[in-house]
């Protein structure tokens, strides 16, 4: 294999996470990035409360992420042998980490919508 082309990538990631669960995190990933689109041009400003908040979360996803692809791969942390081995759990965490805060940002703008301040009307 010379040449690595997105039929190649999505092949293999059919394989290593199975058919239909590769589809269903690659529609939840596209529908939760065009949610975080939206909610960043509806409100036109970053919150940031909601933004700390969403930091906070970043460890927990970073945790989820490496025990998911550890499940997936019915691997454990003994199986861990190498740089590069210990690189790819440190970019799943990463990943992981990064995915759950723009998860959670998402998730609080779309619940708790920014108030507006209006001024009264002197009619």
């Amino acid at each position: 294999m010379t040449d690595i082309s997105t039929g190649v990538v999505f092949a293999l990631l059919e394989e290593v996470f199975g058919r239909g669960l590769f589809w269903l995190m690659f529609v939840g990933t596209i529908s939760i990035a065009a949610a975080y689109l939206y909610v960043l041009v509806r409100d036109r400003a970053v919150s940031w409360r909601k933004f700390l908040l969403s930091q906070l979360s970043m460890p927990i996803g970073a945790v989820v992420a490496i025990v998911f692809i550890l499940s997936v791969t019915h691997s454990t942390f003994a199986d861990i042998g190498g740089a590069i081995d210990v690189i790819f759990v440190m970019g799943f965490a990463v990943a992981g980490a990064i995915g759950m805060a723009i998860l959670v940002y998402t998730g609080q703008s779309l619940i708790w919508r920014r108030r507006l301040h209006r001024r009264a009307n002197p009619a």
